[in-house]
């Protein structure tokens, strides 16, 4: 799973690299933009659910830089050995090398791969502790353009934590605004 998913990042960051043509409007596109959404979290703590927002550069018109911040708003109850668990998001961060493919005007593939890390907190029976993962990111998603600055994206990440820290698959929906 780990590979197939690399591959279709590097799938896409390698036909973004091969795109020689573009519409105008699409070169033309303002740099910076700024997504505000909700993330859904499937990892070993349960389900979770967080929301976020990123901040990114398109430095070429086929690849570009973000930052993620996202903080937890639905935690998850898990039964471990007959005791409740309830699992929490505090926060998490992590920066992307983003590779974009138009397909139109107005809709694009993107693919990207970082780096970030995660606060989590469990507590049961009175007791809690908190702890934090880094993790390597990687995903694939589509964003589409309603009037050149403002559109919505959908995606999916896969964060494979460190150290053992097993991983988690999120999937996102968000309002982009370029600037």
């Amino acid at each position: 799973m780990k590979i197939s998913m690399f591959a279709a990042a590097g799938a896409a960051v390698a036909a973004a690299a091969a795109l020689t043509a573009m519409p105008a409007a699409a070169q033309d596109a303002p740099a910076f933009y700024g997504n505000l959404g909700y993330t859904g979290i499937d990892g070993d703590g349960g389900t979770l659910g967080a929301v976020g927002g990123r901040l990114g550069y398109k430095f070429h018109p086929n690849f570009g830089v973000e930052g993620e911040l996202g903080f937890g708003v639905k935690d998850d109850d898990v039964n471990v050995g007959g005791v409740n668990v309830k699992n929490e998001l505090k926060h998490s961060a992590a920066v992307y090398g983003v590779g974009f493919v138009p397909l139109s005007e107005n809709f694009e593939l993107i693919g990207r791969v970082g780096y970030g890390t995660t606060k989590t907190k469990a507590s049961a029976a009175g007791f809690s502790a908190e702890d934090s993962n880094e993790s390597w990111n990687y995903g694939v998603g589509a964003q589409y353009s309603f009037d050149g600055l403002n559109g919505i994206r959908g995606d999916y990440t896969r964060y494979d934590f460190r150290d053992g820290g097993g991983d988690a698959n999120a999937w996102s929906v968000s309002y982009v605004r370029k600037f």
